[in-house]
């Protein structure tokens, strides 16, 4: 029997966010979040560098993730609001607060976070690494938009 799955679904790992672990694309933005913090709790660091939006994927901290996951005793996630914006492409915004525990004690992080479908998948809009992107140049989400009329609005 599979073990629960992290993201607090209540369903078997295989059945929930280890699907999308194995390559499934996530139906949602809120599923894709939710296997994200699965990953996290999982060390899946490959997982979380290839949902995170291509023009991006370059400037993540691999090893800080790394750490991060590893030296980190995940308690449990609490997705308070998921919903898709619209546009072309689609865009949504899940609101979440994550709970872990560390050397330094016991933290909570609330986080609104900025979701992009592109070619069939979904990706995570880090906020933390800079999109090289001025607003007139073409959006890094890679819709054919200036980057004021798409993933910037979004942010």
């Amino acid at each position: 029997m599979s073990p629960a799955c992290p993201c607090t679904s209540g369903k078997p790992l295989s059945t929930c966010c280890g699907r999308y672990h194995a390559g499934l694309p996530a139906p949602s933005a809120e599923q894709l979040m939710r296997s994200r913090y699965s990953a996290y709790v999982l060390g899946l660091i490959d997982y979380l560098v290839t949902t995170t939006l291509p023009a991006q994927q370059a400037g993540l901290d691999r090893e800080a993730m790394a750490a991060w996951s590893a030296q980190s005793v995940w308690l449990g996630l609490e997705v308070e609001q998921a919903e898709v914006l619209g546009g072309t492409p689609e865009h949504a915004r899940v609101t979440f607060t994550a709970r872990w525990h560390d050397a330094n004690g016991d933290h909570s992080h609330r986080e609104c976070s900025a979701f992009v479908q592109r070619d069939g998948r979904w990706y995570f809009i880090d906020p933390t690494v800079p999109l090289q992107a001025g607003r007139n140049d073409p959006c890094p989400c890679g819709s054919g938009l200036k980057f004021k009329k798409c993933c910037a609005s979004y942010l």
